[in-house]
């Protein structure tokens, strides 16, 4: 639910209703129940419906408890009212909203580096002692839709939003930008969570390589006029989240994104 509504909401849509697909070999009423609820808990977070869905068993494709889980959400906005705007600037203001943790993204690598480390998934969290590795890891994706649309409704000052998912920084921060102009990201700004700095430490990941697969803490970015970041900002934090100001708008010379300082990992 919140890869699919966050991501509609960087259109400076709303999301409306999701449908979901659960296939599996044999169904378990009780993992069945469980994750439906989990569903309708996101849905209720974005504010949208959960219509209807498909569920599917299939013992020739599925062993013992496994299980293929996949969804949809479709979302509307006004006509015109659509982001990235057409009016960004150099001296644009980017600000970061805390993650929650990995956003469902780069589990290929944490399942290695997690092998490599010798820990098992019920050991304690070597970064915190209050939850299990697994559960550590797994702390659902933040859903950012409610306090976006707000701040997008009652300030009418940003920009472009973009979702920070696989291809971390220098992929994600591009796109909603027009091709004349780059992110400068202040890497000192950035509050790094301990679980990113326990991966990269205990894999072996160069900082490049951590901020090309994960978000590093920063799970949106914003960018606002100048002028308004400051309002911008006291929306958001209103409504709950954690914001940072990361950077700005710069002209492009080469690469879309620009690192100033060393991120702390």
């Amino acid at each position: 639910v919140a890869m699919c509504v966050n991501d509609i909401v960087v259109q400076g849509a709303e999301p409306l209703f999701f449908l979901d697909y659960f296939a599996t070999g044999k169904l378990d009423p009780d993992q069945g129940a469980a994750i439906v609820g989990g569903i309708a808990q996101g849905c209720r977070q974005a504010g949208c419906a959960l219509i209807g869905g498909e569920t599917a068993e299939m013992p020739g494709m599925y062993h013992d408890k496994d299980y293929d889980l996949a969804g949809f959400a479709v979302g509307a906005a006004e006509r015109g009212q659509l982001l990235p705007t057409d009016d960004i600037v150099e001296g644009d203001v980017l600000l970061g909203l805390a993650s929650s943790g990995f956003h469902s993204n780069g589990f290929s690598l944490v399942r290695r580096i997690v092998a490599a480390s010798g820990l098992g998934w019920s050991d304690p969290a070597p970064f915190n002692d209050e939850l299990s590795l697994a559960e550590a890891l797994l702390e659902p994706t933040r859903i950012y839709v409610k306090s976006i649309l707000k701040a997008i409704r009652n300030t009418h000052g940003i920009k472009a939003l973009a979702h920070i998912t696989g291809g971390g920084f220098p992929e994600n921060i591009p796109r909603v930008l027009p091709k004349d102009f780059s992110a400068e990201l202040d890497l000192e700004a950035i509050d790094v969570p301990p679980v990113f700095s326990w991966l990269a430490k205990t894999g072996g990941v160069a900082p490049e390589e951590m901020m090309r697969t994960f978000n590093c803490g920063i799970g949106m970015i914003l960018a606002v006029a100048s002028g308004q970041a400051a309002q911008v900002a006291a929306v958001l934090q209103e409504a709950g989240e954690t914001v940072t100001p990361i950077g700005r708008i710069v002209p492009r010379r080469d690469a879309g994104v620009i690192y100033r300082g060393s991120i702390g990992l």
